[in-house]
């Protein structure tokens, strides 16, 4: 009988051993954004898209100024001058939204490939840091409901990031 009893004793402390894992959560959000590579290469893609908007803008402008110019001749020119002239213009419109299009989704593919980057360099500090640090599970952040403040790791990453890149090129 003192068997079952001491067999079922240390079966009971082994499960509360088990449960003595070490789990802390992270914010990737703030690295991201906050971390010398996430700034540099946010500040970069604003550039970018600032350049890419200005350039919709002028081109649009032209445009307008093309449609104007053509609604002022409608009485003027012959039909099949006026028609040919609005071909022209629905043709520079098309070629406008593709250029726009296709340079937003340049833009886009480029933000995924540096943020991928960045996030390759997070994962490999992670498993690092849990090794280190005896860690078992490290959890986003956003998954988390609540949670003691001294389990957010997010500080320590940071500066381990920050420590190991401070920008990346972008292509």
């Amino acid at each position: 009988m003192k068997k079952i009893y001491l067999t079922f004793f240390f079966l009971i402390f082994s499960s509360i051993l088990y449960a003595q894992e070490k789990i802390v959560y992270l914010d990737t959000n703030y690295l991201l954004t906050q971390s010398d590579v996430g700034k540099y290469v946010n500040s970069k893609l604003k550039k970018i898209n600032d350049n890419n908007v200005k350039e919709f803008k002028e081109t649009e402008l032209n445009i307008k100024s093309i449609e104007e110019d053509l609604l002022k001749q409608k009485n003027i020119l012959k039909k099949e001058d006026y028609e040919k002239k609005i071909s022209d213009l629905k043709n520079k419109y098309k070629s406008y939204q593709e250029q726009r299009n296709k340079k937003n989704a340049e833009l886009t593919q480029l933000r995924n490939k540096v943020g991928n980057e960045i996030l390759n360099h997070i994962n490999e500090i992670l498993t690092q840091y849990s090794k280190r640090e005896s860690i078992s599970l490290i959890i986003e952040k956003k998954n988390v409901v609540i949670g003691k403040s001294d389990l957010d790791v997010t500080s320590d990453i940071l500066s381990l990031l920050n420590n190991k890149i401070k920008k990346i090129e972008l292509q």
